[in-house]
């Protein structure tokens, strides 16, 4: 090999490198930026519902809680608390309070820190510690045995999370992933992303620790988190209602006819006392 070829492939290796080492702190350093997709607002914004709402802005060591009550269409039988998405709002996700009220439950939505009115740092203990004193005036309200915890994508860390620490009914997760780092692997496996994620939400440990029913829903053509993700932890742990959407994406389950038809039967049920 000639002393110009050798020169040019020295460089080509460099900026091959370079280019590696410079995605490399893009990922470490701005991963939230590619989790969380925040929308905040201002305390005094008024919220637009169409069902029967109370808001409840909870002091949080030093910060704002912001959680959304939905109230049932008649007596309530139970309470859902349910972990959004990854995007803006609450009032992003205002299509799936009418699918528990018209089932008799009262539906909790939490805003996690930096979205909606919800203020402070956003790691990943305090989004859990967030969900415990969501969790703990739940219980002031109703037997944990009325309690159902519903999550969806990268709420469903959360979810397990609580429902793997808590007792509580049933556990509901759409669109789950098995852990961050095997999601971040999917989307850059060239990377040692088990030691460059900050976020874990670890799904599949928190569901070996679970004892109550739990119900996945997840989409064949989801385009955000793989199919395969959900089939994994239903290998894993064979006790799970998989309930597979053909041809379903990541933010349209809500619209077909099975999931409609099994959250209603599953909200239907009587719950245990």
């Amino acid at each position: 090999m000639n002393t110009g070829i050798m020169k040019k492939t020295t460089w080509m290796i460099m900026i091959v490198l370079a280019l590696y080492v410079t995605g490399g702190l893009v990922l470490f350093f701005f991963q939230d930026a590619f989790l969380f997709h925040p929308a905040p607002l201002p305390l005094h914004h008024v919220f637009s519902f169409e069902q029967p709402f109370e808001e409840i802005n909870l002091p949080f060591k030093g910060n704002n809680l912001s959680i959304v009550k939905f109230r049932p269409d008649f007596k309530k039988k139970g309470i859902v608390l349910f972990f959004h998405g990854n995007m803006r709002n609450v009032e992003y996700y205002k299509k799936y309070p009418p699918l528990f009220t018209r089932n008799g439950y009262e539906l909790w939505m939490i805003d996690y820190p930096g979205f909606g009115k919800s203020t402070g740092p956003r790691t990943e203990p305090a989004i859990y510690q967030q969900a415990l004193a969501m969790y703990s005036l739940a219980v002031k309200e109703i037997s944990k045995d009325s309690l159902l915890v519903y999550g969806k994508s990268i709420g469903t860390g959360i979810a397990s999370f609580l429902a793997s620490h808590k007792p509580c009914n049933h556990l509901i997760l759409e669109t789950p992933y098995y852990n961050i780092p095997a999601l971040a692997r999917h989307y850059f496996p060239v990377y040692p992303v088990v030691s460059m994620t900050r976020f874990t939400f670890p799904v599949n440990t928190y569901l070996s620790g679970i004892q109550i029913p739990v119900t996945i829903f997840h989409g064949t053509e989801d385009e955000v988190v793989p199919f395969s993700q959900s089939l994994q932890l239903a290998r894993e742990h064979p006790n799970i209602d998989f309930i597979s959407i053909d041809k379903g994406k990541h933010n349209n389950l809500f619209d077909f006819p099975v999931y409609q038809k099994k959250m209603d039967s599953l909200l239907r049920l009587k719950t245990r006392h």
